[in-house]
């Protein structure tokens, strides 16, 4: 038996579009082996109990890459992540498959065949990265090849999720973003981007208002979520540092001062007045990434 614990990723941070990624105290559980024949699947819905499930496809691709013929498997999940919220539920799936077959195989890759290979299923890193290695990350993908560095977050930081109690795929979030941007708005995030790294690394964390603005994407997805611009206009009147949408959306991530203690029950208050329901959590950097444990 193999379990596999995976932490929940927000990625893009604002205007690090496919390029910055943190790995949060949230966490998906994988429990993997390797059975006489067939394929068991338990603990997600029964829609995704078959071959097609994103855990297992991403084990063969491994499998194939090292050249192992599997018996058959067995996975259990025990999931914390919400799938499809912007907290890279998929990422996870695709993180442990790639460990869970490695580690069956006999541990045939190291950390950056892994890595590349995992963004390969995902197709960018900025997820993959984060929820491998831990911490927050900037990574870009070229060539087959994944560059990455860490960036060390001063202290004094936490998050807060804000997510609502609906879905928002990645395809429907990628349909609504523009062919071409303009040349301003690419300067626009440039900067951005920029000031957002300086300002986490060196704990200007007053600039972290100003660095959360894009234009790439958070206007255009944004408007798939109701309510958004009035919880976000919210979150930065309770003291929120900076807030920007997680991944594809549609949970609405915050910054906050460690210190702050009112934010949580004071943004729960007024989410209440708007339709649906959402979940609130209080999150903190998860510095180790995956990890795999054989017994």
């Amino acid at each position: 038996m193999i379990e596999v614990v995976v932490p929940a990723t927000s990625a893009n941070f604002g205007p690090g579009f496919d390029t910055l990624g943190v790995a949060l105290n949230l966490y998906n559980k994988f429990y993997i082996e390797e059975i006489e024949k067939g394929l068991t699947i338990e603990g997600c819905e029964e829609q995704y109990r078959d071959e097609n499930n994103l855990v297992y496809t991403s084990m063969k691709r491994c499998f194939e890459k090292i050249g192992y013929e599997e018996k058959g498997i067995k996975i259990s999940i025990k999931s914390d992540i919400p799938p499809s919220r912007g907290l890279g539920s998929s990422a996870s799936c695709i993180v442990a498959g790639v460990l869970g077959a490695n580690s069956i195989a006999g541990n045939k890759l190291d950390t950056e065949d892994i890595l590349t290979l995992a963004t390969e299923i995902e197709g960018h890193p900025d997820n993959i990265v984060p929820a491998l290695l831990g911490g927050m990350t900037t990574a870009i993908y070229e060539n087959h090849s994944v560059y990455f560095d860490k960036i060390n977050i001063k202290e004094g930081v936490k998050f807060c999720s804000l997510i609502p109690d609906f879905r928002l795929s990645t395809e429907k979030s990628r349909a609504v973003l523009p062919k071409e941007v303009s040349y301003k708005d690419a300067i626009f995030n440039v900067g951005r981007v920029s000031l957002m790294i300086t300002s986490l690394i060196n704990g200007n964390f007053d600039m972290l208002k100003v660095a959360c603005q894009d234009k790439l994407h958070q206007p255009y997805r944004g408007k798939l979520i109701e309510s958004y611009e009035e919880v976000v206009n919210t979150s930065k009147e309770l003291g929120a540092l900076g807030v920007f949408l997680s991944g594809a959306g549609p949970t609405i991530m915050t910054l906050l001062e460690e210190k702050n203690m009112e934010f949580y029950n004071n943004i729960k208050s007024a989410l209440k007045s708007l339709n649906g329901e959402w979940i609130i959590k209080e999150l903190y950097l998860d510095l180790k990434g995956a990890t795999v444990r054989e017994y």
